[in-house]
């Protein structure tokens, strides 16, 4: 398998290891754990969790987080124009599993209010990032949804974290 880079270099894709063993390394990094939110069909609240989420830049404000190409809330995600980071603390763990899980209402039992961009501020998370969507890019079998910051807010919390396919909380200080 090839691919072309920027650059227009062909590359050699062929790896010599499975997907389940790249899963096992990339889990060793320990991420933030972060539901992102917006507004979908007929104006209902779509939230998924994700921990694939990151700063760009601080000027401009831009963050980014990539989405499956087959997560059912894609769509979603793409056409309404703007989107919501939650970022999770420790003590939101069954919340966070909400999003993380298929259903038909992941904001049953879930208190939330309407961002400036008009998605959903779930009100359990200890900050959120109100985002204009700006730009989209495919990679691989993702996409990345990078964001124009407009709203920020923090409170106090320790986030939860993923850590080697489990939720984990913060230790000790180095």
């Amino acid at each position: 398998m090839t691919a072309e880079t920027m650059e227009g270099d062909v590359i050699d894709n062929t790896a010599s290891f499975d997907t389940r063993e790249l899963r096992d390394v990339l889990g060793i990094y320990a991420t933030g754990v972060a539901v992102m939110t917006t507004i979908g069909e007929e104006n209902a609240p779509v939230g998924m969790a994700a921990n694939s989420f990151a700063s760009v830049s601080l000027d401009p404000p831009l963050i980014l987080w990539s989405i499956d190409l087959n997560a059912p809330s894609i769509d979603a995600f793409r056409n309404h124009g703007s989107f919501v980071v939650n970022i999770m603390g420790e003590d939101s763990k069954e919340e966070t599993m909400n999003f993380a899980r298929p259903s038909d209402d992941k904001f049953n039992n879930v208190d939330w209010s309407e961002g400036c961009m008009g998605a959903p501020i779930l009100n359990n998370a200890i900050a959120f990032l109100d985002c204009k969507l700006e730009n989209r890019i495919t990679a691989g079998d993702h996409e990345i949804l990078i964001g124009s910051v407009q709203q920020i807010n923090q409170t106090d919390g320790n986030p939860l974290l993923f850590h080697s396919g489990k939720f984990q909380k913060l230790g000790s200080e180095l």
